[in-house]
């Protein structure tokens, strides 16, 4: 039997296909290419087309199938990971309405503030668990003030991973997980949240039938079934967030274990058993997957299992942004052996890499990126590459600092070998930096919602037992800690110096 998994990130959908015996992954493939773009009407803005996510995850299940590895047909299950935090609005045809605004806009910040104002600090973090910020509840407030007409004509508020589900199956559902990221989750009354639906006027119809993280979300249609060579009626089982999904990928599922990832944006996501929250909402709680609020085999919600969630915008997008302008017509790898013939601290060179909309661990400041100390005379493109992977690398640290006033004090963090912790240098500068081991596993989104699935199935009896075959692929361990602790300081107080500047 085979489980198809599908990440649906910001810069590309990437497929993979699982043999759920062996709990290998048989193929996988990616579309587009190219890193597919963010749409930036004005600063602070982001958007993508849904209906561009979905045809990219057609093309990518079709060029995974092309590799001929294996039978559609034996595919069983479909799972389901997506970027955190969007907005996508239906009508009653499940017609797109407008573009997804996605996690990093920043528009809607002020009616978040609004919304933490007149709900009370104390009530939006004790029920909510967050300030509504600039999620999508805040979000979906955004369209009703200023696109009073599409407002009108919407059916129903979904998250990517519903519309993504929806498309498959022409089902909408929903999860507890999903609408905790939102910011429609009351954790305390176990319902959604009068007070965020009171103070944004939004009518709770607007919102999906919820259902088991892990269960049935729908039927896959005869005719998207005939398009992409699969089994129609096979169920899609599974949807989670990117960020709790690429955790559970990880078999992050316990409290005191913690993963991060460090694509598009960077994470660090921390397990706990009790409702945690930062007084600054400066880091952020949701649901985990495996939180027994909606769990299919107990719903006491007796087994607390809340995800707590460091999230910088400017990761991945500032490597990106580097290698475009000095290296764009090579690989990233060769941009990471360049970064790695400069030693540690570029030669003064900083970089903040905070380029990618509102931070909220810097309580959602535009505090943008900046290059700091550079000399004409000292500094290369290699610096330049390296700076960027160590302010990457500060700015984690800086975050976990965050976490650690928090009570969240890793032992070790679990992270995927994938997008920039294929880097030496910045995988070793993250471990130096912030002082904690990472083991590497070879594992990503794709196959962890490929495993998801297949517990949403049945066919492995709980989260745990899919990865009863996974072993680390090596431990990384800090060296040089006193230099690095140094170069940190230097670091921070040229972020300090923004911040005050932002004020």
């Amino acid at each position: 039997m085979l489980l198809l998994g599908i990440d649906l990130g910001t810069s590309s959908i990437k497929v993979s296909v699982v043999d759920a015996e062996t709990h290998n992954c048989i193929a996988s493939a990616q579309f587009p290419e190219t890193e597919a773009e963010i749409i930036a009407s004005q600063p602070g803005w982001a958007e993508q087309s849904p209906e561009l996510w979905w045809e990219h995850t057609k093309q990518a299940i079709l060029k995974c199938n092309s590799g001929g590895g294996y039978n559609p047909k034996d595919i069983a299950a479909i799972g389901i990971a997506y970027q955190m935090h969007g907005l996508v609005v239906v009508d009653g045809e499940q017609k797109v309405l407008r573009n997804s605004i996605i996690w990093c806009d920043g528009r809607a910040v002020s009616l978040g503030q609004k919304a933490f104002e007149k709900i009370g600090k104390e009530k939006s973090l004790s029920h909510l668990l967050n300030s509504p910020g600039n999620f999508t509840a805040s979000k979906l407030a955004w369209v009703k003030e200023n696109e009073p007409a599409i407002y009108e004509k919407i059916d129903k508020v979904l998250l990517p991973g519903d519309f993504l589900s929806m498309k498959f199956t022409g089902e909408i559902t929903t999860t507890i997980s999903a609408l905790s990221e939102g910011i429609f989750w009351d954790f305390k009354t176990n319902a959604i949240s009068e007070d965020v639906m009171k103070f944004y006027e939004i009518n709770q119809m607007l919102l999906p039938n919820i259902k088991p993280l892990f269960s049935n979300h729908g039927h896959l249609s005869k005719e998207v079934a005939a398009r992409l060579s699969l089994t129609a009626g096979i169920p899609v089982s599974y949807k989670a967030g990117d960020q709790p999904n690429n955790a559970f990928s990880l078999n992050v599922l316990n409290p005191g274990e913690v993963a991060a990832t460090a694509g598009t944006s960077g994470v660090i996501y921390a397990i706990s058993d009790a409702l945690v929250y930062d007084n600054q909402s400066r880091i952020n709680s949701f649901a985990h997957v495996n939180h027994n609020s909606y769990s299919s085999t107990n719903s006491s919600g007796s087994d607390t299992r809340i995800g707590v969630l460091l999230c910088i915008n400017g990761v991945g997008i500032c490597n990106r942004w580097v290698k475009n302008l000095i290296a764009a017509q090579h690989s990233y790898d060769s941009l990471n052996l360049a970064a790695s013939h400069i030693p540690a601290g570029s030669d003064g060179l900083m970089m903040l890499p905070f380029g990618n909309g509102a931070e909220r661990m810097l309580n959602n400041k535009m505090v943008g990126a900046h290059i700091h100390n550079l000399d004409y005379n000292i500094h290369t493109a290699e610096h330049l590459a390296r700076a960027a992977q160590e302010g990457i690398a500060y700015a984690f640290r800086y975050g976990l600092d965050i976490m650690r006033e928090n009570s969240i004090n890793p032992s070790v963090i679990r992270a995927g070998r994938a997008n920039m912790f294929l880097s030496d240098v910045f995988a070793q500068s993250f471990v130096n930096i912030t002082g904690v081991p990472v083991e590497l596993y070879q594992t990503d989104g794709s196959i962890g919602a490929a495993l998801g699935a297949g517990v949403g199935i049945g066919h492995y009896t709980n989260p745990e037992s899919a990865f009863a075959k996974k072993v680390p692929l090596k431990l990384i361990s800090p060296q040089n800690k006193s230099t690095y602790n140094s170069l940190y300081e230097e670091w921070n107080k040229v972020l300090q110096s923004h911040l005050n500047f932002n004020n």
